[in-house]
Formats: structure tokens, sequence, C-alpha cells
């Protein structure tokens, strides 16, 4: 038997069982790649990140969903790193991060915020019946039409691919009653993984958006807080210069706040920023578990027995 460090940390929040919870563990040099999804599968969080060592950065992360592994999560990237932060294992400053998009910038400030830059925006725009989609979703097309003609439906890319969808109103977006068999079917058709629908009608005056994500093509019915679909949907309101009327220079905002969860009562606030291109999303997180998990030996083939 093996016993392996966990811990689960609430993502962009103040305060335990909110946000969105991480797995962390912190020390996963010794686990298979079985193990570490029979772990996720486990802890049952929407991602577990895994650190192991790196010949090409400062540490090397994986991230498994219960039923998969992901390229990217920005959720699990900042509660993990403000855990090392608080753990005295990394220091304020820059660390490179590998993960299965390439290496990664993460800057982690004294206060215990810790920004991510994402990979490089891909966005490309696709072809969706609103009825369909809105069936989809359980949402009237009409909200979506509403939108639809200055900011169109697209896939949005920066390390981990979502549809975006606008809204018009909260209200429609937070009495959505989503399929998810054609969530994963549509998302399938278009090269995505999740739907991330989103309002300007936001909860609080001091946000920019409200969001939510589907992803049950990766075993996420609907995650709390998103920090790679964050980073999507900002990549995305800039191609399409969303915010051009709101200020007389013209220039995209310095920072968006985004929120979500707030419908599944996990609330949490997303930092974004943009610059050159160059996206980086940021927040805070608390440490809601720490105790040691013990993982059963695998036999030859790497299945393990419960």
């Amino acid at each position: 038997m093996q016993t392996c460090r966990t811990l689960l940390v609430d993502a962009f929040t103040d305060e335990p069982l909110a946000g969105n919870a991480a797995g962390v563990v912190p020390d996963a040099d010794d686990l298979t790649a079985g193990k570490m999804q029979a772990i996720a599968r486990e802890l049952s969080v929407s991602e577990t990140a895994f650190f192991v060592e790196s010949e090409d950065a400062d540490r090397r992360v994986r991230f498994f969903t219960p039923t998969t592994e992901v390229d990217l999560c920005g959720h699990a990237t900042i509660a993990s790193h403000v855990h090392l932060l608080e753990a005295d294992r990394i220091e304020p400053g820059t660390h490179t991060l590998e993960t299965n998009v390439g290496v990664l910038d993460i800057d982690a400030e004294a206060d215990g915020t810790v920004w991510m830059t994402q990979d490089d925006p891909e966005i490309e725009a696709v072809d969706i019946e609103y009825e369909r989609l809105g069936a989809a979703l359980g949402i009237d097309p009409a909200a979506l039409r509403d939108v639809g003609e200055d900011l169109p439906l697209a896939v949005s890319s920066t390390g981990f691919p979502v549809l975006v969808v606008p809204v018009n109103f909260l209200e429609h977006l937070g009495g959505a009653a989503p399929d998810m068999e054609t969530i994963e079917e549509i998302g399938n058709e278009v090269g995505a993984l999740g739907v991330y629908a989103f309002t300007f009608d936001a909860v609080e005056a001091g946000s920019t958006l409200h969001g939510r994500m589907f992803a049950p093509a990766v075993g996420i019915p609907e995650d709390p807080v998103t920090g790679t679909a964050s980073g999507a949907v900002t990549a995305y309101l800039n191609a399409h210069d969303a915010f051009d009327n709101e200020d007389e220079s013209g220039r995209f905002p310095d920072e968006l706040r985004l929120e979500q969860g707030h419908f599944v009562d996990r609330p949490g606030y997303v930092r974004v920023q943009i610059d050159d291109g160059d996206v980086r999303v940021g927040g805070r997180a608390t440490t809601a578990l720490d105790g040691s998990l013990v993982v059963p030996d695998a036999d030859e083939d790497d299945i393990i027995e419960v």
C-alpha cells in the first residue's frame, strides 16, 4: 500500500467550501497515471493536480478529472500554488510550470494571490442553430439570439477549448436546465470540451460578467468557478472588441472580474488580465482539507484492485 499527502483547496475564494475545490497531490513522482486517475475519482472534485519533477521547468503538473486527464486546469493551478506558497515550498515571485500544453509562467504574490499565464488564445467562430443550442442549455433561444449579432458563438481556448455562449440576462442564465448529453454532442461537433455561457448582467456591481460552465465530456456536469474558461472568454471578448463603447480610448479594460458558482452555492471570483495577447488568470485560495490517502497497489496492467 502507498500513502500520499492529499489536499482539497478551494480556489477563487477566501472562504472554505466556496469557489471551486481542487484536489492537490504535491508529491506524485511515485504515482502511475492509473493511480492518479483513481485518486481523482476518489476525491470526486472537478480536477486534481499531481506534481512531479520536471527537466524543463520548476515542476510539472498533470490534471485529472474523475474520468479523464485534461491538458490544463486554471483553478487547480491557482489552488495548488497557493498551497505551495503557504507551505513555504515556493517563495513569492515567478515560477515555471510544465503542463501538457507547454511551460507556463506562474506568479505568486506575497499576499497569497497567484497568477497563471495561460496558453496562446485560439478563437474560431462556429455555426450552431440557436434553437438547438437553446434547447441543449434549457435557455430560450431568443435570449441567445438577442446578443448574437454583436457577440457570435465561438470556440475559444487558452489551453482548454470551450464553446462561448453569450446570454442577454442573468435570469435566463440562472434558469438554465442543461441537457448534458446534447451539450456533449454539440461540443464534440465543434471541438469544445465544455460550454461557457455568460451574461454581462452580473450578480455584483463590481463584476464584469457572470458565467456558468458545463463540461460533461470530461465528467464535469457543472464546474463551479473555472479559470481556463475565464481566460478563454476574456480572449474571446478581446477578439470581438466587446468593450469598445465603454471607454473613450477604446482600450480593453486592464482587469476583468468574472463571477461564477452562485447557482451551485459555491460563489467565486476570477481576475483576468490580457496584455499584448497574453492572458493571465489570478485569484486566491484556501485549504479546506489536508490529509493522507492510501492507494492500493496496482497489478501488472495498472488496474487498481478495489
